[in-house]
């Protein structure tokens, strides 16, 4: 079982919530139900295959758009390895390949998303790869920009592994960018992060937080 679906079934256990399902679980019996996502920003058309199963199916997430654009409207450098980690459909990932015209690496531990982001990468037709890991477990690489919106509802032991082990595969100079609400914890993550690294709020919209974070 994978610290995903470990958080996910100790959350049923305490909760009793057999409704909700996570992006990163991997029902298998769950019924298909493919369907287009049509998205501009800065003039480029972008479709997404989306499906049952996968975060924010019906629409672009607002916490995802707004880390996307934060980034793009306040970031000075350039990045030229970009990994997104935890993925979902490659809404992020996508996007800023194709803005920024550069290779980004992309992760996911749900298989249904991992397809789903396969498609979407042709059809959108930039330049990205997709894989199978749990959080950084088949990372090998390190990045100049890692950037993700982390799965929040998972536990803080789980976000701060994709946060702590994010800035571990961090190159020299590089940065790690995030959203997070500010009422799942924005204030004590950045509180936590800054006892290891320097911790910058960018902007704030609607409860939410865009971070960065470097060694």
């Amino acid at each position: 079982m994978s610290v995903y679906q470990l958080c996910y079934t100790n959350f049923i256990r305490e909760t009793g919530n057999l409704v909700l399902e996570h992006y990163f679980t991997n029902n298998q019996n769950l019924k298909s139900e493919l369907r287009d996502i049509n998205f501009s920003l800065n003039e480029n058309n972008f479709t997404f295959k989306s499906d049952n199963g996968v975060f924010s199916k019906n629409k672009i997430d607002y916490a995802s758009l707004f880390l996307v654009k934060t980034f793009l409207t306040t970031n000075k450098k350039e990045f030229n390895n970009i990994l997104d980690i935890g993925c979902g459909y490659g809404f992020i990932g996508i996007t800023l390949s194709k803005l920024l015209n550069k290779h980004v690496d992309m992760f996911d531990i749900n298989k249904r998303a991992i397809h789903l982001c396969k498609m979407n990468i042709e059809i959108n037709k930039v330049d990205a790869t997709v894989d199978e890991s749990n959080i950084y477990e088949n990372v090998v690489n390190n990045y100049d920009l890692i950037i993700t919106n982390p799965p929040i509802r998972a536990g803080k032991s789980v976000l701060m592994d994709f946060l702590k082990g994010g800035l571990a595969r961090l190159n020299k100079d590089g940065e790690l960018w995030f959203v997070i609400s500010k009422d799942q914890g924005a204030k004590s993550v950045k509180k936590e992060l800054e006892k290891i690294c320097t911790c910058e709020l960018i902007e704030k919209s609607k409860g939410f937080w865009v971070l960065s974070a470097k060694n």
